[in-house]
């Protein structure tokens, strides 16, 4: 248990029987009669709902341990992840909502920590930032102009703006928050 004025973002909470990620606190101060509250836009692991829900000051809530275990991502349905744990081999399923709208940026093979109750996997943990090759994308409006942006393909079929000098085949960086390209990586010098 945790006072609400404790909480910090990132934790995890259960509230009314479900496991909630703090995502963001906003502390209204009080004056006059009115008393001071916490504002908290929680995150539903299990469903990936979003819901804001206001507590006073003294109220205690029941925080949550959560484990996190890095597993291997396989490939999605209609209505599952896939994970693979490297050490036993034992597919694992989450449903698409708890990993949200940036789950359609992760690419198979790539290990991506799961957070765990126990044994039960409740949630992914995606990378703020991936990286991606551009699959296809058209030539440059114009030479020299380079501060316009024109539609690519990335590898795993998503569509984005980018800076007209990236080519097909180039790899490039993606906030997997906002779903935009971040900057073009640079191939190593041997």
């Amino acid at each position: 248990m945790a006072l609400v004025s404790e909480l910090k973002e990132g934790m995890a909470l259960q509230i009314d029987g479900r496991i909630h990620r703090v995502l963001e606190i906003v502390r209204h101060a009080g004056g006059g009669q009115m008393h001071g509250f916490v504002e908290l836009k929680l995150k539903d692991l299990r469903f990936g709902h979003v819901a804001s829900k206001h507590f006073k000051l003294t109220d205690k809530l029941e925080t949550v341990e959560l484990t996190k275990r890095p597993m291997e991502y396989l490939y999605h349905d209609a209505e599952n992840l896939v994970f693979m744990d490297p050490e036993t081999y034992e597919q694992i399923q989450i449903p698409n909502a708890a990993a949200g709208g940036s789950a359609k940026l992760l690419k198979e093979g790539s290990m991506v920590p799961l957070e765990l109750i126990g044994e039960e996997p409740i949630g992914v943990q995606i990378p703020k930032i991936v990286e991606l090759a551009v699959s296809m994308t058209g030539p440059g409006i114009r030479e020299g102009q380079d501060n316009t942006m024109k539609p690519a393909t990335l590898e795993n079929g998503i569509e984005i703006l980018v800076p007209q000098f990236i080519e097909t085949g180039d790899i490039v960086r993606i906030d997997t928050e906002k779903v935009k390209y971040v900057d073009r990586v640079m191939p190593k010098k041997v």
